[in-house]
């Protein structure tokens, strides 16, 4: 899809939007894929793309640099450092690749003139440049996301009605944003069968359901009653995120003495959020 050409876009009904149909084969299903470009997320994704090539170029220059510092016993390994490095480079290359003997000596001191150097030393010079095609190919993309449906006859579902369901349901896509932080270590989950992957995404699916309506419950209830709460940097908000409620509750506890439970570290911050999320939060914090 990344061949279609800019005629192959069509304008949308919808202001900023643009797309192409095409019909592919997923996983032994036919379906109809709608290529959608964004302008305000194309913008967005231009300017994000430029932030990571400019992290990445500041992180490569500092390699290079510290790179360029070590020594190597010969020319070969020394090139053979550089290439592994290149690999791993993914917007910039390693171009003007070249190895420079340093003579050393054994003994102390200012060699004399004309003293047999002892051995030889290397070290590498190089300078970085983008790759342009890499680049193009991201910006290219940028703003460009893919929506897919089994439904072949754009009769039964158009690509405007296509692109009105997405845009309707992208609670549920900003719900599941935390995938992407890499303080999740979502790389890190695995499992075995297609069938495990089916179960984990209906309990996220169910754990997001109830966080969305525990979250609209608290705020529906702050609305009516014209009232606010603080918010991670101290002001009042009508519209706190269940994230931050959450995080605010992490120190509670129940602990049990002699038979009598107890909770710890109850404040009247956390009552004051309780009183909006109803009785049924209540009596597990406040033992009612």
């Amino acid at each position: 899809m990344e061949q279609l050409s800019e005629e192959a876009f069509t304008p949308a009904h919808l202001s900023g939007y643009q797309w192409a149909c095409v019909c592919s084969t997923y996983a032994g299903i036919r379906q109809r894929w709608l290529l959608v470009e964004s302008e305000a997320r194309r913008d967005s994704d231009l300017q994000h793309l430029d932030q990571k090539l400019q992290q990445h170029l500041e992180k490569a220059q500092k390699h290079l640099r510290h790179l360029e510092q070590q020594d190597f016993a010969c020319a070969p390994d020394a090139l053979a450092a550089a290439e592994q490095w290149h690999k791993r480079l993914r917007y910039h290359r390693l171009n003007q690749i070249e190895v420079v003997p340093y003579p050393y000596y054994n003994q102390a001191g200012r060699p004399r003139t004309g003293q047999t150097p002892d051995g030889y030393r290397y070290r590498l010079q190089g300078t970085l440049t983008v790759k342009e095609e890499i680049v193009a190919l991201a910006r290219r993309r940028a703003g460009r996301f893919v929506l897919a449906t089994n439904v072949l006859e754009s009769q039964c579902l158009t690509e405007e009605q296509m692109l009105r369901e997405y845009k309707g349901q992208q609670g549920t896509e900003r719900g599941f944003r935390f995938l992407k932080d890499p303080m999740f270590f979502t790389s890190s989950v695995f499992l075995k069968s297609p069938k495990r992957v089916a179960a984990l995404a209906m309990m996220m699916g169910l754990c997001l359901l109830v966080y969305t309506l525990a979250q609209r419950a608290l705020r529906q209830a702050l609305t009516t009653t014209k009232q606010t709460l603080k918010n991670q940097s101290g002001k009042p908000t009508a519209t706190p995120t269940m994230r931050w409620v959450f995080q605010c509750f992490q120190s509670i506890h129940l602990v049990s003495l002699n038979g009598v439970q107890q909770i710890v570290n109850l404040t009247t911050e956390h009552q004051e959020v309780l009183q909006f999320l109803g009785a049924p939060c209540q009596k597990y914090y406040l033992l009612v």
